[in-house]
């Protein structure tokens, strides 16, 4: 298999690669990746690494809005994992024209690529944000779609663009709609990393609003786990919801991780709510359960020790992406 992964360089992006060239080798020993990645401010070379100089491993650096480019690249390959993304919501709601640029005219590009050169499954990695708030029960993968930020309406958009492309072209597209990630290498803007950095650098964490908003939370492990399963056995057309099993307040949250780095609730500032703020997600993840095997394995006791570990051992990795970090 020829397998273009977009965003390849990024917190999810980086770790399915690792996970596809690393030891156990889930597509067998005859793929390539061709890791294609703009390297923005949270895409690093450096999460490529263990797997750089693997057999059949290659770097394209390009953005995919560049229409050129993407057709010069996208031939080579028999299918494509759609990363690339622009996610940070509290960047969204200051400036929203880049996610529009990215997650929509990016995935736009992609799509007419491997459309006209027969590329496919064409795997969009999508967000539960998309659904909005959803106050009891859980999204099912033809729920509306309500998104609350600028960032989950890109992604809302982009799914629609690339279920579009199923429909009126008969394109491979499968769509995955995941909950909350976390993990090592994870860019420190977001929550876990983000407080488990400041703890660890002896620093206070904000915390939005009551505290009482509620996330799943899913191991980026247990995340790509489940792409490979989409992209080998998935359904064309389908939308498959990925999740975690675990939720909490972030206030829970909260006194998970500082419990984990040694801190107590006097290292906590209660800041003003986000704009919009939706106040749970959770998904209905029957579907890839039933389907195609999937199920959560990462114990989230066990992963969030291990990840606060990670940061614990490779300050030399995250000190320096502090650096010029917007305060939440």
């Amino acid at each position: 298999m020829r397998l273009l992964i977009t965003g390849a360089a990024g917190f999810i992006g980086s770790h399915l690669v690792r996970t596809i060239l690393g030891a156990g080798r889930p597509l067998g020993d005859d793929v390539h990746v061709t890791a294609l990645d703009k390297l923005t401010y949270a895409g690093r070379r450096e999460n490529l690494a263990p797997v750089a100089d693997e057999p059949g491993f290659a770097f394209v650096h390009g953005d995919i809005t560049d229409a050129e480019l993407v057709n010069r690249v996208m031939p080579d390959h028999d299918a494509v994992v759609h990363l690339a993304a622009e996610s940070h919501v509290d960047r969204s709601i200051v400036a929203a024209g880049n996610f529009v640029t990215t997650n929509v005219l990016g995935t736009s590009v992609l799509l007419e690529a491997a459309l006209r050169h027969g590329v496919g499954p064409f795997v969009h990695v999508s967000t539960d944000e998309v659904y909005g708030s959803v106050p009891t029960g859980a999204s099912r993968e033809d729920d509306p779609l309500r998104p609350s930020s600028p960032y989950a309406a890109s992604k809302a958009s982009s799914d629609l663009l690339a279920l579009a492309h199923h429909r009126t072209h008969g394109l491979d597209v499968r769509v995955t709609r995941c909950s909350n990630n976390y993990g090592p290498y994870q860019y420190p803007e977001k929550v876990i990393p983000l407080f488990v950095s400041r703890l660890l650098g002896g620093g206070t964490v904000p915390l939005y609003g009551d505290g009482e908003n509620v996330r799943d939370w899913l191991h980026v492990d247990d995340h790509c786990r489940a792409l490979l399963a989409v992209l080998t056995r998935g359904t064309p057309g389908a939308v498959y919801n990925i999740g975690g099993g675990m939720q909490l307040t972030n206030r829970q949250l909260t006194e998970i991780l500082l419990k984990a780095c040694g801190a107590d609730w006097d290292r906590v500032e209660p800041v003003a709510d986000r704009k919009g703020h939706d106040r749970r997600y959770c998904v209905d993840w029957s579907r890839i359960r039933d389907d195609l095997g999937y199920r959560p394995m990462v114990d989230f006791a066990l992963g969030i020790i291990e990840t606060v570990e990670w940061y614990r051992n490779n300050h030399k990795v995250w000190t320096p992406l502090r650096q010029g970090l917007p305060t939440p």
